[in-house]
């Protein structure tokens, strides 16, 4: 126990054979992993930002002069009640007679057929005021609503 006895003198503890005079050095920050990691992220944000141009079209629309021809239209006006009830134009009838009115009152098929049905109208009803549409060969066919109050 030579070498306990020698360090444990020399310094009056016990050391273990380490150098206790010289100093650990002091931490240093290396900067350049931070800025390669900074030019990194700088190109990326530049080259991600070139990506973000939107691209147009040039398109010229086409002009039209004249008058609104929406009165040149027949239209047939469906009514929907509450209560599950048809109308053709006033006419009351009955859902078996939609589509034949409706074959009737449009000889050629660029009839607009507006479909008039109450809030509270039976589902099932708007559906079989379409199908006699459908059934008619009638494509041009809009719903009325109107703004609340």
């Amino acid at each position: 126990m030579s070498w306990l006895s020698n360090s444990a003198t020399k310094k009056g503890g016990f050391t273990l054979g380490l150098n206790t005079r010289a100093h650990s050095p002091e931490p240093e920050i290396n900067l350049i992993p931070f800025i390669d990691v900074l030019l990194v992220v700088l190109i990326f944000l530049m080259i991600s930002t070139t990506f973000t141009h939107y691209q147009e079209l040039a398109i010229s629309l086409p002009t039209a002069n004249g008058s609104d021809n929406a009165s040149e239209s027949k239209q047939i006006h469906v009514a929907v009640s509450s209560d599950g009830r048809f109308a053709i134009n006033g006419r009351v009838t009955e859902r078996s007679q939609l589509a034949t009115i409706l074959n009737q009152d449009s000889p050629n098929k660029d009839v607009q057929v507006s479909i008039d049905a109450d809030a509270r109208a039976p589902h099932q009803a708007v559906m079989s005021a379409l199908e006699a549409a459908r059934d008619a060969n009638l494509s041009n066919i809009v719903f009325s609503t109107q703004t609340k109050k």
